[in-house]
């Protein structure tokens, strides 16, 4: 029991802890409503956001990751944001890997810091983005990407970029406004697009399967930040379904759209979240 619950806390808590959370940009749901000239489009990467201060990879609640000290001594000694990521459909392996707690864990040769901006430079995303191609450029790092961005002009090519993206085992888009200033609060600045919704909950008990699922979980009873309670049942391994997430795990789920009761539709586990800040409304 006493190493169970070790292993539960390490799975809950896997890094250790940085007092200040990083001050970052967030995205809002994309909308038809703007002038899509006006904004870059990239991929969202499917893996683990990291902030480099110039010393650590740190998380956006502020936990600093356990990156071997090759993978970070040749960054440049400035602070820039990004994605821990391998591929696409890999982000259980990449946060696998993050939360092995050796020094020196060789897995991390598989993962590059995808980078997407520079939270101190004054300039515009435009000239951010450049200042970036050059750092990286520059870097001794074979570690550092940049993220690849493009300019889409309409409507009807950005759905079909969408598209072939998700048919790909991407996750969604993107979109940056050029001329933006580097804020750390939440704008249309910065644009998500996906085919689904996705959002956090609690696991508040594991229900039992039946039939093929039998003495296996059949489905997560979860409490979301609205306090809205409902069911998961898809989108789990058989492996998950043998070892569910405990109760008090904080996993995302995906959905689409939601009932006149405000409960998430198609609801479907997408991952455990490690690192959230799991907060009623």
């Amino acid at each position: 029991m006493k190493k169970l619950t070790t292993f539960l806390l390490f799975l809950l808590f896997p890094f250790s802890t940085n007092a200040n959370p990083p001050p970052i940009q967030l995205a809002n749901i994309y909308h038809s409503n703007i002038d899509l000239k006006n904004y870059f489009v990239s991929e969202k990467l499917d893996g683990l956001r990291a902030y480099f201060d110039g010393k650590n990879l740190i998380s956006r609640e502020g936990n600093i990751y356990n990156a071997p000290k090759w993978f970070i001594e040749d960054f440049p000694n400035q602070i820039f944001e990004g994605e821990l990521w391998i591929g696409r459909g890999k982000f259980e392996e990449v946060s696998g890997i993050v939360r092995n707690e050796s020094d020196d864990n060789q897995e991390w040769q598989k993962i590059y810091l995808m980078v997407f901006d520079l939270p101190k430079h004054s300039g515009t995303f435009e000239e951010r983005l450049q200042a970036m191609q050059d750092l990286v450029e520059k870097s001794r790092s074979k570690y550092l990407r940049v993220i690849e961005q493009s300019k889409i002009t309409d409507q009807k090519t950005l759905m079909k970029r969408l598209d072939e993206v998700v048919k790909n085992g991407g996750e969604g888009l993107m979109l940056r406004r050029a001329d933006s200033l580097y804020q750390a609060k939440r704008s249309d600045d910065l644009l998500k697009l996906k085919t689904f919704e996705d959002a956090e909950a609690k696991v508040l008990a594991i229900i039992e399967g039946k039939g093929k699922y039998q003495k296996m979980m059949g489905a997560l009873l979860v409490e979301n930040e609205e306090r809205i309670k409902f069911k998961i049942g898809g989108g789990f391994s058989d492996e998950m379904r043998e070892n569910p997430p405990p109760i008090g795990t904080i996993v995302t789920y995906k959905y689409y759209g939601k009932t006149k009761d405000n409960k998430p539709r198609f609801a479907s586990f997408l991952r455990v979240r490690e690192d959230y800040n799991f907060s009623y409304r």
